[in-house]
């Protein structure tokens, strides 16, 4: 027997040994494949940037998909700001080529990108836009190039901008579906589309401040690129005067209309190379891979991307996970190394039990050491909740931010469960409000009475909140509050902001409240390397990924929309009211 053991132990080691050996043999496989396929930046390199292209907010590490392509890694949008900088100063790159057709970034994002152009064009290094199909979107961040073309035969965008919103009371009136819904603010919005067919003169009024301020930012920059006065650009839309490319031609908005051939043959005679010598084109994404852009020193700086809902529990790479969050916050607090945090927050909200648990992180981090907050597209309701106590905070004039409010929503499904499906319920229950709550039938009136004094006590904690993180009177911070959405330029004025600036200037600001300029940046959440995802793969990730593929970038948003409608029942909501895509 004590033989037998001897060789099944031998056995079992030898089995673990060759297993390491082959993971080892595996990595380094791959890690040469890698070092060998590193992108190179040649002399007179054109930086490619697809705006086509969505930058999140944290770099995204792809593993190799055995049955698809490699898409390689995708780098963050903030990389991406580092890159254009740091090309400024690289000698091998000559200019930027940008590809102005669609624009999958939000108006924030935009901002920032539009901003670190025109940076670089103060290295006298050319930047030439062209499009075949150019939205608004993609136009804002063209128009601070050089020179702008559009296709002759394409189409280029001028319309204003505009906001829908899907209202669903009559649908659910025709499913016998009673929506019951709590909230406090009157300009909490988020269960209109269950309780009413049209928008509220309420969220009239917000929606049309926070577009127009939206809009009006825009006319801004493009008027200063283009040299057009606002009034005019605001007029050839109000007219619908551009309906060919040779309108946008005519009334300025482009410098000419090219082909893709010709505008590569213009970027030749810059570059003073021939007609048949090779064009050095990189995309941003190899450029990310081949660059050493990121800032080395002796201190850290912590840079903790929150983006997408906050959501109870661990969550996902693609929400804020209250656990998950409220963890790496105390892991940076901890850490000694780190002299600063800086929260970068693009969210509209969520669980308002989970904002509340990160804003407590942040509010003793806040004790041992400075903490910065930067916001992107959106920081609205529980995505404002998390981050109003620090000690400054950074926008860009287009970011939606406020919605300090909070709302929860119960079907009453009784009559759809009676009437549609021909199903009953019956039960025994030990108390009287065991079964508050559910769905199968309505809320008394005792009951209804409990869920609202719950919204409007979580209401009372976030203005507390806000009140204490801002400095301002209880009663001021309700005067502003109501769930209503402001722009970046009105949170400025408000008092809910403290300065315009995107994420390096939350950094700087950092640096300087620790007095250091010798610095490097420890970013979370922490990226997993391609055998941990191999062996941890994310199945939801995973599932959403394939989903986006199947129906498209636009619908795979309206397919989350549905699926957000089942997050909003039962549990109170900070959360923003909308969610709206321009071109």
């Amino acid at each position: 027997m004590r033989s037998f053991f001897k060789i099944f132990l031998a056995s079992f080691l030898a089995i673990v040994v060759a297993v390491l050996i082959l993971v080892f043999l595996i990595v380094g496989a791959i890690g040469g494949i890698t070092s060998s396929n590193k992108p190179r930046v040649e002399e007179k390199t054109v930086l490619v940037l697809d705006l086509s292209k969505e930058f999140k907010e944290q770099s995204e590490n792809e593993i190799i998909n055995p049955f698809g392509e490699e898409e390689g890694k995708k780098p963050g949008i903030y990389d991406v700001i580092r890159l254009l900088y740091h090309a400024k100063s690289d000698n091998k790159i000559s200019g930027i080529f940008i590809i102005a057709n669609g624009n999958s970034n939000g108006f924030a994002a935009s901002n920032e990108l539009r901003n670190a152009i025109l940076d670089f064009k103060s290295s006298k290094k050319f930047v030439i836009a062209h499009g075949d199909l150019m939205t608004q979107k993609a136009y804002f961040i063209a128009s601070a190039a050089d020179r702008i073309y559009a296709n002759p035969a394409g189409n280029l965008d001028w319309t204003g901008f505009n906001v829908d919103l899907a209202f669903l009371k009559g649908t659910l009136n025709k499913l016998d579906i009673q929506p019951q819904v709590f909230y406090a603010g009157k300009f909490k919005s988020a269960t209109e589309p269950f309780r009413t067919d049209k928008m509220t003169p309420e969220n009239r009024l917000q929606t049309s401040e926070w577009l127009n301020d939206l809009y009006n930012y825009f006319l801004v920059k493009v008027s200063a690129s283009r040299k057009i006065d606002t009034a005019t650009l605001h007029q050839l839309a109000n007219i619908a005067a551009i309906q060919t490319p040779q309108d946008a031609y005519s009334h300025k908005l482009v410098d000419g209309l090219k082909y893709d051939d010709e505008v590569k043959e213009e970027i030749k005679r810059r570059l003073n190379i021939g007609k048949w010598d090779k064009l050095h084109f990189l995309s941003i994404n190899d450029y990310y891979e081949a660059a050493h852009y990121k800032s080395t020193g002796k201190d850290r700086i912590a840079v903790i991307y929150a983006e997408g809902e906050i959501v109870d529990g661990e969550g996902t790479q693609n929400n804020i996970g209250g656990d998950k969050f409220r963890r790496i916050i105390r892991k940076a607090r901890l850490d000694r190394t780190v002299k600063a945090i800086v929260l970068r927050v693009n969210s509209g909200g969520g669980s308002a039990l989970a904002s509340e648990n990160i804003w407590r992180e942040l509010a003793m981090a806040r004790q041992d050491k400075p903490v910065v907050v930067s916001f992107g597209d959106v920081a609205a309701s529980g995505g404002y909740y998390i981050a109003c106590g620090a000690d400054s905070i950074f926008a860009s004039p287009n970011t939606i931010t406020g919605s300090i409010g909070v709302f929860t929503l119960i079907p009453n499904m009784k009559d759809f469960f009676n009437n549609k499906l021909g199903i009953t319920f019956d039960g025994v229950k030990t108390a009287e409000y065991a079964d508050a709550g559910a769905v199968y039938r309505p809320l008394n009136e005792r009951e209804q009475k409990l869920m609202q004094n719950s919204v409007d006590r979580i209401y009372l904690q976030f203005k507390q909140r806000v009140a204490k993180g801002r400095k301002k009177d209880m009663a001021y911070v309700d005067s502003i509050a109501q769930g209503r959405v402001w722009s970046g330029d009105d949170a400025i004025k408000l008092g809910l902001v403290d300065k315009i600036g995107g994420l390096q200037s939350a950094i700087d600001c950092a640096a300087r409240m620790v007095k250091t300029n010798n610095y490097r940046l420890r970013e979370y959440p922490e990226k997993t390397n391609w055998l941990e995802r191999i062996l941890n793969p994310s199945k939801s990730s995973d599932e959403a990924n394939f989903i986006k593929q199947q129906v498209g970038e636009e619908n795979f948003k309206v397919y989350q929309q549905l699926l957000r409608i089942r997050q909003l029942c039962g549990t109170a909501q900070a959360r923003i009211p909308f969610e709206f895509y321009l071109h």
